[in-house]
């Protein structure tokens, strides 16, 4: 369904009612989900930093480091891909705005829809 505006005009009062909550509830879950984006990538730009606040480069990192990293990326990558989804849901197509607006690394976008590891299922 398309995100679309209250129409008082249109229909029985019960489906405008209903079409209110439903955009209502859109709306809600894009929020939520941009807020999970936003968390996600700051918690890898907090560990990126406190990494590099160590003096040493990425790669040189114990492997427990670079673990804690790949989740992260692993984390925020599906964050984007449920944003994404809900935005499309709602009829917002143009996903380069959020890579703008939310500053998504190319290393995050690049692993959207990828769901790796056993047991791991997409979130949601």
């Amino acid at each position: 369904m398309a995100l679309r505006p209250f129409q008082a005009h249109k229909g029985s009062i019960r489906e405008n009612a209903l079409d209110y909550e439903i955009v209502q509830e859109q709306a809600a879950a894009l929020g939520r989900l941009g807020r999970a984006l936003e968390a996600a990538l700051r918690n890898l730009s907090a560990h990126d930093a406190s990494e590099r606040g160590s003096g040493t480069a990425l790669a040189s990192h114990p492997p427990s480091s670079q673990a804690v990293r790949t989740r992260l990326v692993e984390d925020a990558s599906d964050a984007l891909w449920c944003f994404i989804v809900q935005r499309e849901a709602c009829g917002l197509r143009d996903q380069g705005i959020i890579v703008r607006e939310y500053r998504v690394p190319a290393e995050v976008r690049n692993r959207v829809g990828v769901f790796a590891g056993k047991g791991r299922r997409p979130p949601g």
